[in-house]
């Protein structure tokens, strides 16, 4: 099979597409005939072997897996003796190591049956982003109908999504973004916006029960200000940060801090679940969740994929189509 591979870490260049031996699934595992796959954060941090961190998990000279790619859509080909609720032929989508490729071995738990109405591209880019934004809201966010949600990053992959299911969960949301992603943060629901380049969302004029950080550069201070003095923080990855942790030292200090303010602040390490990709499922098609995709990608030109992702200036999603 043609997969998308990296023999070191480094810049996109070293990734190559070759020819490589198709998975065999053991007994707990889904083959995947791999139709799209989402491009997220995560796939440039193991890529580059950045932070330094990371490397203690997934290999200090080069990555344990060589195939890049977490999220994905697609089809069934075939199951482990022990794999109960999936079969051949069913259209499936969530997360497993590799998928920048033809075919991937996914765990049962870690998929689930894709959305109806949604395309394998637009299943593709749910896994971990939606994922993402719904457990920074629901679970760390605790958030409430009726509560007032500011989302930082609103027109990115993770931020397009909050959007959404805060609205879906009953919240009044501003979102933070570029001056060229307004009205795409509009369209999705977004009660106000904010131009981070012409207005300073914490000047005092407006605080917020729940900010959800998705951009990964500012400082605490500034975004207490923002912050009711009951509110909630939540800090969703590390970017921005030293060669070493990358920016995770934010969340470090914001647990640490939290404690001795009457504000909550915390960082969040997204697990995705199969529960969660299922009332995913269910928002998407009831069509209260949308995914939002700039650009698709021939599985060849992945490195540039990755690269446009990275720059930050896409709107909502990159995909890759296989």
């Amino acid at each position: 099979m043609k997969a998308i591979t990296q023999d070191m870490y480094g810049s996109a260049d070293v990734l190559v597409l070759r020819d490589v031996d198709t998975p065999v699934p053991g007994d707990d595992d889904v083959l995947i005939r791999v139709r799209a796959a989402g491009v997220e954060q995560g796939v440039w941090h193991l890529m580059t072997g950045l932070p330094f961190l990371t490397r203690a998990f997934f290999g200090f000279k080069a990555p344990k897996n060589p195939i890049r790619g977490r999220e994905v859509a697609g089809r069934v080909e075939a199951v482990g003796q022990n794999v109960v609720g999936f079969r051949p032929g069913d259209e499936v989508f969530g997360t497993a190591e590799g998928t920048f490729a033809e075919f991937v071995c996914a765990k049962e738990g870690k998929i689930a049956l894709k959305p109806v109405n949604s395309t394998f591209e637009q299943a593709a880019v749910v896994p971990i982003s939606a994922t993402t934004a719904l457990q920074g809201l629901r679970d760390s966010g605790r958030l409430q109908p009726g509560q007032e949600v500011l989302i930082i990053g609103a027109g990115g992959g993770v931020g397009s999504f909050a959007v959404q299911l805060a609205k879906a969960l009953g919240a009044q949301v501003t979102g933070v973004c570029s001056t060229a992603k307004l009205d795409l943060v509009r369209s999705i629901g977004a009660d106000h916006v904010i131009d981070y380049k012409h207005d300073d969302f914490a000047d005092g004029a407006r605080q917020f029960d729940l900010i959800l950080d998705t951009a990964g550069n500012r400082p605490l201070s500034v975004l207490r200000r923002a912050l009711k003095p009951r509110g909630t923080l939540v800090i969703v990855g590390g970017e921005g940060g030293g060669r070493w942790t990358g920016g995770f030292e934010r969340s470090l200090r914001a647990a640490l801090l939290s404690p001795f303010v009457g504000q909550r602040l915390t960082g969040l390490m997204a697990t995705e679940r199969q529960e969660d990709l299922r009332y995913l499922a269910q928002l998407v098609d009831a069509g209260a969740v949308t995914s939002v995709i700039e650009k698709s990608f021939p599985l060849g030109d992945t490195p540039e994929a990755i690269r446009y992702m990275h720059d930050g200036h896409a709107r909502g999603k990159v995909v890759i189509t296989v």
